[in-house]
């Protein structure tokens, strides 16, 4: 099997089962023009968030990390009308290509960017004392995954939806000796979850046109 192959077969079924979409791929070429890095989430995996929105009847959802704003129109197509969505982006390029984006969705009203280092963005809302999030997406820099992870326990409730992407990286998140910063950081947050009591997690490994991964699933008990 290869990275090809697979490429094939996310065609394959995307060709099938996804519409075209002049939005998302709106959203794919602003990305490409802005000189943004090519990590969104695939279009596969977007529409599986969508569905899990769905699926879940989230009304508010938090996501970690916007990019272009890709998985974000994903899943706030999803909600109902008086659904909300926050998301929080560090460089301040990518929340503009991102806000421009919303609007040519139609979904300012429903999404809320905050701009700055997520860490404190998501510290500075939880003084806000919000209502809890039905379903978080963790979609930034792997090195502090763990911190993310933990911050977001904090903005759930019982049955709350925490879906964590990037943690299988290529394979690598089993070299306990690896020196790389972002492996290290899924291995952290790894061992975080699981020494949460009052949460069920677990690891989904996936191929497609976006390599070897994998994305980690936990809910809120």
């Amino acid at each position: 099997m290869s990275l090809s192959q697979w490429t094939a077969v996310d065609n394959y079924y995307n060709n099938l089962l996804l519409p075209e979409d002049e939005i998302l791929e709106h959203v794919r070429q602003s990305a490409i023009d802005a000189e943004l890095p090519p990590i969104a989430v695939s279009d596969a995996f977007g529409k599986y968030l969508e569905m899990m929105v769905k699926i879940s009847g989230a009304k508010r959802i938090l996501e970690i990390g916007t990019l272009a704003g890709f998985s974000t129109i994903c899943m706030a197509r999803a909600l109902p009308e008086d659904g909300k969505l926050i998301t929080m982006e560090y460089e301040q390029k990518n929340a503009g290509v991102s806000r421009a984006n919303f609007k040519q969705a139609g979904l300012e009203d429903k999404i809320e960017l905050r701009q700055g280092a997520a860490l404190e963005s998501l510290k500075d809302l939880i003084a806000e004392n919000p209502e809890p999030f039905d379903f978080v997406f963790i979609d930034a820099d792997k090195e502090n995954i763990a911190n993310y992870l933990e911050l977001s326990l904090k903005l759930s409730r019982k049955g709350t939806i925490i879906i964590t992407d990037n943690v299988v990286r290529d394979g690598e998140v089993i070299d306990m000796n690896s020196e790389d910063e972002m492996v290290k950081g899924v291995q952290k947050g790894n061992e975080f979850i699981s020494k949460q009591s009052g949460v069920s997690s677990t690891t989904i490994q996936t191929v497609g046109e976006k390599g070897y991964d994998g994305f980690l699933l936990t809910v809120v008990e």
